[in-house]
């Protein structure tokens, strides 16, 4: 999960639950580790060239004539001209959600139950840029929670209203979180309150959903597959943060975390999605 810009917010934080989950366990010292280096397209190294036509390009890749880094480079490029499409259309589709969705509607409701605020005003469409680092990692985001700010979509990135509505439950759920039990984002003081939420956000948004995980990602196995997702994406979220030394650090936070978090349902009675 990443922080987001700052969009204007209305989220306004609740008092700390007399028994606060994510904030049971012991704090770590704070850990540093390099940001990485991000690259900017080459002509000469990817074989992507800006001033060429867009479909002289796309022939290009179709043709294998532009690396892995050179499509992501370009695909960056169509994602600015179509910013102002791919925007109105996670607005459009943002309202209905708001309107018809009943996790959306019900996640919605429990926020306001804790005196905080979601609407158009603080659940803002932008275009993420990607970046492609020198390991040849792409860094992409679908969306982000801030406590100061609200939720950041990010347009460029939603397939379809669907996919929004995931990403939208995700964000939300550690929105009600943050009101419930004021989570460390930051992660310096202690990382397995970024582990739980990501936990929870994955179990209870619909994104790990058999469905979602077999058509949209191709996994198509049928044991164990739910927690597996759930604890990848978890694993993917706590990395992602500074704190966070490397994977295995992150995944022996996710585990220690894992049996509390995984079972905690709330504000759900079950996992519906």
């Amino acid at each position: 999960m990443a922080t987001p810009p700052p969009p204007s917010s209305s989220t306004t934080p609740s008092t700390t639950s007399p028994n606060p989950q994510p904030s049971t366990q012991q704090q770590e010292p704070p850990q540093t580790r390099p940001l990485p280096r991000f690259l900017e397209n080459d002509p000469a190294r990817t074989g992507y060239d800006p001033s060429l036509k867009w479909w002289l390009n796309y022939f290009k890749i179709l043709t294998g004539q532009i690396t892995r880094e050179g499509v992501e480079h370009y695909r960056e490029d169509r994602y600015k001209i179509h910013e102002a499409r791919d925007c109105a259309r996670c607005e459009a589709d943002r309202a209905y959600l708001f309107q018809y969705s009943p996790v959306i509607t019900f996640l919605r409701d429990k926020v306001a139950a804790l005196n905080g605020t979601l609407d158009e005003n603080n659940v803002v469409c932008r275009r993420c840029p990607a970046r492609v680092a020198e390991d040849g990692r792409v860094v992409r985001q679908g969306g982000g929670f801030s406590p100061e700010h609200g939720i950041l979509i990010c347009a460029n990135e939603m397939r379809d209203r669907s996919h929004l509505e995931d990403t939208l439950a995700h964000e939300m759920v550690h929105a009600w979180d943050h009101l419930r039990w004021k989570v460390d984002w930051s992660g310096g003081g202690n990382l397995r309150h970024a582990a739980c939420t990501e936990i929870r956000a994955s179990m209870l948004s619909g994104e790990c959903r058999w469905t979602r995980e077999s058509m949209t990602r191709g996994n198509w196995t049928l044991t164990q597959q739910f927690q597996n997702c759930v604890r990848m994406r978890a694993i993917q979220s706590v990395m992602a943060r500074p704190a966070c030394r490397d994977d295995v650090h992150a995944t022996k936070v996710v585990n220690e975390v894992w049996d509390s978090c995984f079972s905690d349902k709330r504000p759900f009675e079950e996992v519906y999605r």
